[in-house]
């Protein structure tokens, strides 16, 4: 069973009380008080707290960000000037989702690589992370990016799903 990384999408700390969670991401969209006080409350309980920009990470001494490379022509060069900029945090990348990119985006070395998952081709998505864990050391995670995936076959380390989608699967289970 693969661990979850919770996008935080509206201001409640019930999910820091979850021992099952070890890291969350943060909006950079949520309030600077609520986000203060959240990161703290993680940091205490030993927990990760991630956002989607790095600037907002350095101003809230956050551990570390998901980047959205899928959209990069240079994945390489803008890896190096992440990297720079977030020296000694976390860095997930999100990949387009093919081999070629998955390969680039793994030998940039991030803590963990993402692939985004729809209903629209699950299986080849499934075989694709499948693929990707036979090939790298490198984590992976699986972000949702809309209901009815089942996520439960993947192949990955880690599956990022908003709160709300969170509660919903906890209830069910």
């Amino acid at each position: 069973m693969q661990k979850f990384i919770i996008n935080i999408t509206q201001q409640n700390f019930d999910c820091l009380e979850d021992t099952a969670l070890e890291c969350f991401i943060l909006s950079k969209n949520l309030p600077t008080f609520f986000v203060s006080a959240f990161a703290d409350k993680a940091k205490a309980a030993g927990k990760l707290v991630l956002t989607d920009d790095a600037e907002f990470c350095r101003l809230n001494r956050l551990d570390g960000v998901v980047a959205d490379f899928s959209k990069s022509e240079n994945i390489a060069a803008d890896f190096e000037t992440l990297k720079q900029n977030l020296a000694g945090k976390f860095i997930g990348l999100i990949c387009r989702n093919r081999r070629h990119e998955a390969m680039l985006v793994s030998e940039c070395e991030p803590d963990f690589v993402i692939f985004k998952a729809f209903r629209d081709g699950a299986e080849n998505i499934k075989a694709l992370t499948a693929w990707y864990n036979e090939m790298f050391l490198l984590q992976s995670a699986l972000l949702l990016c809309e209901d009815g995936v089942d996520f439960e076959n993947f192949a990955t380390d880690f599956v990022i799903m908003d709160d709300i989608k969170y509660k919903i699967f906890v209830a069910k289970a």
